[in-house]
């Protein structure tokens, strides 16, 4: 009787092992499918920003033709941009996301120069597109900053470290962050003259 109980304690035993370790291994996967899925929203919104951008240009080239230099720096950051999303490398996107950010503003500012093109409607389209754009890239980066917060707790913080191997997670994931050397522009206050 008591070798009974005493298998029947070590196969409860096991079961229970086993189940935490079955947890443990889903959880983290689930976790890491999340900011995959998330990453994946981001790069949708990115890519449809990089389709209306051409569209953009186009419009305004036609009356500011002597503003190559930004149309070549847009050109250049919405590839960044592309390979960077492409290669799944957060920082690097990030980085050429913000160049791309601030080109753009810079050719809404052009924009303001000429009273013809403010009021073509090809061109109100394109903006208002793109700024709704924007706005989901940001959600999308909120998004994808909270799944990698979930998952990058999950796999620092015990039992989740000890099964993050097993569950094909090598370390931490990236945020989807400014990168450092252009935080001090984003940190400045704008300045305002009237």
């Amino acid at each position: 009787m008591g070798a009974i109980i005493a298998v029947v304690v070590i196969v409860v035993i096991i079961i229970v092992i086993l189940a935490i370790v079955i947890s443990q291994f889903n959880a983290i996967r689930r976790l890491k499918q999340g900011v995959d899925e998330q990453w994946s929203g981001i790069t949708v919104q990115l890519k449809r920003r990089n389709d209306l951008i051409p569209n953009l240009v186009e419009t305004v080239k036609g009356y500011a033709a002597h503003e190559k230099s930004t149309f070549e720096t847009i050109a250049q950051m919405r590839s960044a941009v592309a390979q960077g999303a492409q290669s799944g490398n957060a920082q690097a996107t990030a980085k050429a996301d913000n160049q791309l950010t601030d080109a753009l503003s810079h050719l809404f500012a052009v924009a303001e120069n000429y009273p013809d093109l403010k009021a073509n409607q090809n061109f109100l389209q394109l903006q208002g597109e793109i700024t709704d754009t924007e706005d989901k890239v940001a959600a999308s980066r909120q998004l994808y900053n909270t799944a990698v917060n979930q998952l990058n707790t999950k796999i620092t913080t015990f039992p989740g470290n000890i099964f993050r191997g097993m569950a094909g997670v090598a370390g931490e994931t990236q945020y989807y962050e400014v990168p450092a050397d252009q935080m001090a522009a984003i940190q400045e206050a704008p300045k305002v003259q009237f």
